[in-house]
């Protein structure tokens, strides 16, 4: 899967445990913030039936092709449009002039096939879902040769590496359906959402500081809409970067909209991921949760993610700034029908 800051990967044994041990018998899992969609395969992977919900369109994009789709019913084409897509003569486009020439996220040559193979989806006019895996093998082969620290906001001053690999598509890991009725991945705000979901648990795991997903990961957002936005800045971001702003990522706007959230949520099981590094504070979580039900805290001490731990570099790749903390706490706040015990989420 592509790499994502606020990523539950290495906790996702953690997280799918808390997950199973409230719900022993399975059952309907919503992930609200799905980002990466990480947990909600991780979740359909173990039986659950999954929602999954995120307002950006790339992380749309990454739940419809990992939550939603299904390998019996898709993977035999899917084989068929990636050894098409294969095929593609590179050409360099929008996307080649935007993100590896104005700015160097990409080298040109990769650009040149990013390029085409876009171009290639979009004249193919497929199935949502069948669209959405190939768009998924795109962003991925696209990660895997990227010239950054794992956020788009900057890019190495010099080729990293790996952005001098050619760009190969591979199959995702694309999962069964399930038992309990298919998945589902929508496309819309957490808060105007809330009032609709109905599930056993509701996982969330909002943003929580001012890092704007969307501004860090826009490449992915132009290469899904294809809508070869106007940029700006040295990032060379979509200018809608600057208007589509989320309440999570401000200070006075986040506890508003969180408590909105959990109040008109319809769903016995909470389980909310935060960290210390977040514009609420741990009690101010647990008061906010208190009202539906006794809350249970795991603590989980992890290093800072990469960008952090390489100190901070003006855009000439010069570093201007010192490394502050390396290690944060990531909070699991479980508000359940049952008590756990902690050993039953470790």
């Amino acid at each position: 899967m592509i790499k994502y800051i606020g990523s539950k990967r290495a906790l996702l044994g953690q997280v799918s445990a808390t997950v199973a041990a409230l719900l022993p018998q399975g059952g309907a899992v919503c992930d609200l913030f799905s980002g990466s969609a990480r947990v909600g395969h991780a979740l359909k992977g173990q039986g659950f039936r999954v929602w999954s919900n995120d307002h950006n369109a790339y992380a749309h994009t990454l739940a419809v092709g990992y939550v939603q789709a299904d390998r019996e019913r898709w993977m035999e084409r899917a084989e068929g449009v990636l050894a098409e897509l294969r095929a593609v003569k590179p050409e360099a486009g929008w996307f080649t002039k935007a993100f590896c020439e104005d700015a160097r996220f990409f080298h040109p040559d990769n650009g040149a096939v990013i390029d085409a193979l876009r171009e290639r989806i979009a004249a193919m006019a497929l199935e949502p879902e069948l669209e959405a895996v190939a768009l998924v093998a795109l962003m991925e082969a696209a990660d895997r040769v990227d010239s950054t620290a794992g956020l788009q906001m900057a890019y190495m001053k010099s080729w990293a590496p790996r952005a001098l690999k050619r760009l190969e598509l591979r199959m995702p890991d694309i999962l069964p359906g399930v038992a309990g009725g298919p998945c589902k991945a929508t496309h819309a705000d957490a808060v105007e959402i809330a009032p609709e979901i109905e599930a056993d648990l509701v996982y969330l795991d909002p943003p929580y500081n001012q890092h704007s997903y969307l501004g860090n990961y826009h490449c992915w957002e132009s290469l899904v809409l294809w809508d070869k936005p106007e940029t700006y800045g040295v990032a060379n971001k979509r200018i809608d970067v600057k208007t589509r702003k989320s309440a999570f990522n401000s200070r006075p706007g986040i506890g508003p909209a969180l408590e909105s959230v959990i109040a008109n949520l319809k769903a016995p099981n909470l389980v909310v991921s935060f960290n210390d590094e977040g514009y609420l504070s741990r009690d101010q979580l647990v008061a906010m949760l208190s009202a539906r039900g006794e809350v249970q805290v795991i603590e989980i001490a992890r290093p800072r993610y990469v960008g952090a731990r390489i100190g901070i570099h003006n855009p000439k790749g010069e570093k201007v700034g010192a490394v502050g903390r390396l290690r944060n706490v990531e909070y699991l706040f479980v508000v359940g029908e049952r008590r756990i015990e902690i050993a039953e989420a470790a």
